[in-house]
């Protein structure tokens, strides 16, 4: 496991992806970018990982970009420029679309497409020490379209505006003010923080996290591309789980409730 470059670790009732590469940050390779949508699909499919959280291994970088070491061979021309791109934009589909819910613990470096992947999670933890850039307009790089457009319902279109047109590092306690990130907390503090958040999450019921997820990432698409039908079958699926007896035998116990996810 110690060759990989991407993680997959379970623990309890989540699931911990980790990028792998300390020696160059974290940076992500074409090979990474399969790997993950690979490990997210299948936390998605197993039934006892009710959390995903993303992060970077070591202390320097959640994700600090491509890594441009391997752009030679990976961007030799526009054929695999083409299955390039086709691989990060799974990496992205995949944790911007996952079942479960999912947090990206940052620490340090998160530029370029470790941001990418960061706006895609459903909430952001980081260390005050973190940094965040997309350095595209630096590179006369155009962002794609779809990326871009999770970042506008993130921070809003000015903000959105700001980091592409000055390609600048904002630090944790500007990224907080735009809304990028959900909280800020000291490095000596991330992991437990994080782990708090976890735990408070897989505490409550399955169902109704899954069906929260989905039903906010319905309402995130234009009204005509909405799927109302399945919004109503996630909420019948909550009413007629045996979880909603549960809740609501252990509340009138006042006793903490053990969800089963069914």
């Amino acid at each position: 496991m110690s060759q990989d470059k991407i993680l997959a670790v379970k623990e309890d009732y989540f699931g911990r992806v980790i990028f792998n590469n300390p020696e160059k940050h974290n940076a992500v390779s074409h090979a990474m970018w399969i790997a993950l949508a690979k490990t997210m699909k299948a936390f998605d499919a197993d039934d006892d990982v009710r959390v995903i959280v993303l992060e970077g291994s070591g202390d320097r970088a959640f994700v600090s970009g491509a890594d441009i070491s391997k752009f030679e061979s990976e961007r030799a021309n526009a054929e695999r420029i083409k299955e390039y791109g086709i691989a990060v934009n799974q990496g992205y589909e995949s944790v911007q679309h996952a079942l479960k819910p999912t947090i990206a613990k940052i620490r340090g470096y998160c530029y370029g497409g470790g941001m990418g992947i960061a706006i895609c999670c459903d909430l952001r933890i980081c260390s005050d020490d973190s940094t965040f850039c997309v350095p595209a307009s630096k590179l006369g790089v155009g962002y794609g379209h779809e990326n871009t457009k999770v970042l506008l319902d993130l921070v809003g279109p000015s903000f959105a505006k700001e980091i592409f047109y000055t390609g600048r590092r904002f630090d944790a306690a500007e990224a907080l003010v735009m809304r990028l990130v959900n909280r800020v907390v000291p490095p000596g503090e991330l992991d437990g923080y994080v782990q708090s958040y976890i735990e408070t999450m897989t505490s409550n019921a399955p169902l109704s996290l899954r069906a929260t997820n989905l039903i906010v990432n319905e309402l995130l698409k234009e009204e005509s591309a909405r799927d109302m039908s399945l919004c109503n079958r996630l909420i019948d699926d909550c009413s007629h789980s045996e979880d909603i007896q549960e809740g609501r035998r252990a509340f009138m116990e006042k006793r903490k409730p053990m969800f089963a996810g069914r």
